[in-house]
């Protein structure tokens, strides 16, 4: 019987196909962050761009129309002598809330980590202003401080700290009045300094701290060649943060004071706000802002290159 031929078998070429070449992971990564990026330029790039054109330019728009003022706003952003104060005073009311964040919220952290476990319930306790909107803790804040019939006021005279609930006022003292709007603003952001130090305290080794006290150091001495040390870029990004978020304050403000008495409490986000609003001035406003928003970048390099990035190499 015949055997059936079989076909011979096809011949495989050896020769691989052609593959398409691989996308990097730089590649990969930039593909996935251009929809937020396109997303995030159109939403304060283009605003950017808008304000700085606006700041080459004089008038509302309206009626005559606007008219190109070259630098002639920067010039007068920076010798405005109402204007240099409204900077001053920003200055100041940044560092007062800053550096009260900054030790009341490092020693609510420490004494976190101290207690363990059983201060969850007071770090509870302790976020809850996180919560509330600023302008309702300006209002808050304004009926407890407010003069004559505030409740701080009528504790401190029933105290016998005070001699009547008239005589410190708060909010109508030109010389206390920038402390006065800010103890809102501490009283509020205080706690997400508190979260974002305990966060950085919890990445410190204990081993650290056991070396330390074999070698005698005490409490203060830990926290001053152990804890802050490792602290730094911890407290470098809180410090920016906080720093550009309190220079930009605006609602806790007007709501309390409006910027005054006698413009005692006008930092340079009321000055923008009523330099536009009240006085229809958009090229002056926009000029003042992007003057603003250059320094609080330059601040925030500084703070970068001179605090968190030497501390993220040693």
């Amino acid at each position: 019987m015949n055997q059936a031929t079989l076909p011979a078998p096809a011949q495989v070429d050896d020769r691989r196909r052609p593959q398409r070449p691989r996308m990097s992971d730089a590649r990969y990564a930039l593909l996935l962050v251009a929809p937020a990026a396109a997303v995030l330029l159109g939403l304060v790039g283009w605003p950017i761009v808008r304000l700085v054109v606006d700041s080459f330019h004089t008038g509302s728009g309206l009626g005559d129309g606007r008219r190109f003022a070259g630098f002639d706003n920067y010039v007068t952003a920076l010798t405005d002598p109402a204007i240099r104060a409204a900077a001053g005073r920003t200055l100041a009311y940044t560092v007062l809330v800053v550096a009260a964040e900054l030790v009341i919220g490092l020693g609510m952290a420490l004494l976190f980590r101290a207690l363990g476990s059983r201060s969850r319930p007071l770090q509870t306790l302790f976020l809850y202003p996180l919560m509330i909107a600023p302008v309702v803790a300006g209002l808050l804040w304004r009926f407890l401080i407010i003069d004559n019939f505030g409740i701080v006021n009528e504790l401190l005279a029933r105290a016998g700290i005070i001699d009547s609930p008239s005589a410190v006022s708060w909010l109508s003292d030109p010389g206390i009045v920038l402390f006065s709007v800010a103890l809102p603003d501490i009283w509020l952001t205080t706690s997400f300094m508190t979260l974002v130090l305990y966060a950085g305290l919890q990445s410190i080794p204990p081993d650290l701290y056991e070396a330390a006290r074999l070698d005698g150091a005490g409490g203060l001495r830990m926290l001053w060649n152990v804890t802050l040390p490792l602290l730094r870029p911890v407290i470098a990004v809180a410090l920016v943060i906080r720093g550009v978020d309190a220079a930009r304050a605006f609602d806790v403000i007007l709501v309390q004071t409006n910027g005054g008495p006698q413009s005692a409490s006008e930092t340079l986000s009321l000055t923008v706000y009523k330099t536009m609003v009240t006085f229809n001035d958009p090229g002056a406003a926009a000029a003042v802002s992007t003057l603003f928003m250059i320094v609080m970048m330059v601040v925030a390099l500084v703070a970068v290159f001179t605090v968190w990035r030497p501390a993220r190499e040693s």
